[in-house]
């Protein structure tokens, strides 16, 4: 039997969820996180570049290119391809070469196979590596304001002349 318009909206005001003060906090907007997925049924083959997160959960064959980005491989994720990006997370497994200017990070559950050169890396207990890892040093910030330099010390003589010069 249908029920007027009229009625279910009676019905539903005098619910506790329509009361926007009771258990259900308001929400706040915040701002949308660029962040792209690769779903878990998904399999792209190719090369793939971009400019926001890249969150993968399906399997990738190919090329990573996101040097100004966060990669991270998701517990279902499996990539067969090199990854270039600012920061790697790796809960999955990847079969290849991963360049990262910032930080690589395995998960306990991550897997690597494959050559890393990174200025950071974290490897969790029981993630499992295989393969080269190059860490390179990070260049020194420049700092806006200079630093006083300490005034040189007049050279000292030598000992040896003092002793001679006072006998």
């Amino acid at each position: 039997m249908l029920q007027s318009s009229e009625n279910s909206f009676n019905l539903k005001s005098g619910s506790p969820a329509s009361n926007p003060n009771a258990y259900n906090p308001i929400k706040t907007v915040t701002a949308p996180v660029d962040q792209a997925t690769i779903g878990r049924t998904l399999v792209i083959k190719g090369e793939i570049t971009g400019s926001e997160a890249l969150y993968i959960d399906g399997r990738i064959e190919g090329k990573i290119i996101m040097p100004e980005s966060r990669v991270t491989i998701g517990r279902n994720g499996k990539v067969d391809a090199s990854i270039q990006a600012r920061e790697v997370v790796i809960m999955g497994k990847v079969n290849g070469n991963i360049e990262c200017s910032d930080r690589v990070d395995i998960r306990s559950e991550g897997s690597v196979s494959g050559e890393i050169s990174t200025t950071r890396i974290s490897v969790e207990d029981g993630a499992s590596l295989k393969g080269g890892i190059q860490v390179r040093s990070e260049p020194k910030p420049n700092l806006a304001q200079p630093q006083p330099q300490s005034q040189p010390k007049p050279p000292e003589p030598p000992k040896a002349m003092i002793a001679t010069a006072n006998a």
